[in-house]
C-alpha cells in the first residue's frame, strides 16, 4: 500500500502557496485544495449580494445567508487542478482580480465564514493523499499534517510578482495599489482574533524572495520525500 500523508502549506499573500501546492499535487497524484479559492469565492458572494463595497460591510446579512452559497472544485484535465465554481458557475478568473482581493481579508476574518469553510476542507482531506494551501490549514483545518511548510517572502518582492501576474492577465492596476493591498492584507491575515495567520510550531518555514520556482520545487519536494520515508 502506497504512503500517504497531509501536506499543509501557509504563508502570506503572493508567496505562491497555490503553485508550488499545484506542483506537489500533480507530482505525487494528490488531491490539490486551494482553501484561499474558497475564501475569495465567498468574498465575490459578498460582493454579488452588495453585502461588502469600499464603505460598508454588511456582516449580519452575510452570516444569515451563507447556506445560499454554494462552493465546489471542479477537476479540470486540460489544467490539471480543480476549477473553484460558485453556484454552479466558474468563477476560477473573477475571484483572482485586485477588486476581490481588496476584500478578502475582511470577509475571511468573520467566524462564520470560517467556520463553514473549515468544516468543508477537513471534509476533503480526510483520506489523506491531499495538498492545501492558506492561512490556518497547519494550525487549525490539518494540525496533525505529517508535513507544514510556511512560505514566505518580501512585501515587496510579493507585490512584484502579483503585480505582473495580474498584468499578463490583462487588468489594469498599479504597482502602488497592489502593494498596498499585500501590506494591508499582511496586517489583517496577522491580526485577525479568529484563527490569525501564524506559523505552525511544527512548520518548516521557506522564504522564497530570490528562489526561483524550479528550486523552490526542488527543496520542498525532498522534505515531503523524507517524511514519506519517515511514515
Amino acid at each position: 500500500m502506497n504512503k500517504k500523508i497531509t501536506i499543509a502549506i501557509d504563508g502570506y499573500s503572493s508567496t505562491g502557496k497555490s503553485t508550488i501546492a499545484k506542483q506537489l499535487a500533480h507530482q505525487l497524484g494528490y488531491v490539490y485544495v486551494d482553501s484561499g479559492a474558497m475564501y475569495r469565492a465567498m468574498t465575490l458572494f459578498s460582493m454579488q449580494h452588495g453585502y461588502i463595497s469600499s464603505n460598508h460591510f454588511d456582516v449580519v446579512s452575510l452570516i444569515n445567508n451563507l447556506e445560499n452559497a454554494h462552493l465546489e472544485f471542479i477537476y479540470n484535465h486540460s489544467l490539471g487542478f480543480g476549477e473553484m465554481y460558485l453556484n454552479k458557475v466558474n468563477v476560477e478568473k473573477t475571484i483572482r482580480t485586485l477588486e476581490v482581493s481588496n476584500f478578502v481579508s475582511k470577509v475571511s476574518a468573520t467566524p462564520e465564514v470560517r467556520k463553514k469553510l473549515v468544516t468543508i476542507q477537513k471534509e476533503m482531506g480526510k483520506n489523506k493523499a491531499v495538498v492545501m494551501d492558506g492561512r490556518d490549514i497547519g494550525t487549525v483545518v490539518f494540525t496533525d499534517a505529517e508535513l507544514k511548510i510556511f512560505m514566505t517572502s518580501t512585501a515587496e518582492t510579493r507585490a512584484q510578482r502579483r503585480f505582473d501576474e495580474l498584468i499578463q492577465k490583462g487588468e489594469q492596476v498599479s504597482y502602488k495599489d497592489v502593494f498596498t493591498n499585500v501590506v494591508e492584507r499582511d496586517s489583517l491575515d496577522t491580526t485577525r482574533k479568529d484563527s490569525p495567520l501564524v506559523k505552525a510550531d511544527d512548520a518548516i518555514e521557506i522564504d522564497n524572495s530570490h528562489l526561483t520556482k524550479e528550486k523552490q520545487f526542488e527543496i520542498i519536494l525532498k522534505l515531503v520525500e523524507e517524511k514519506l520515508r519517515d511514515v
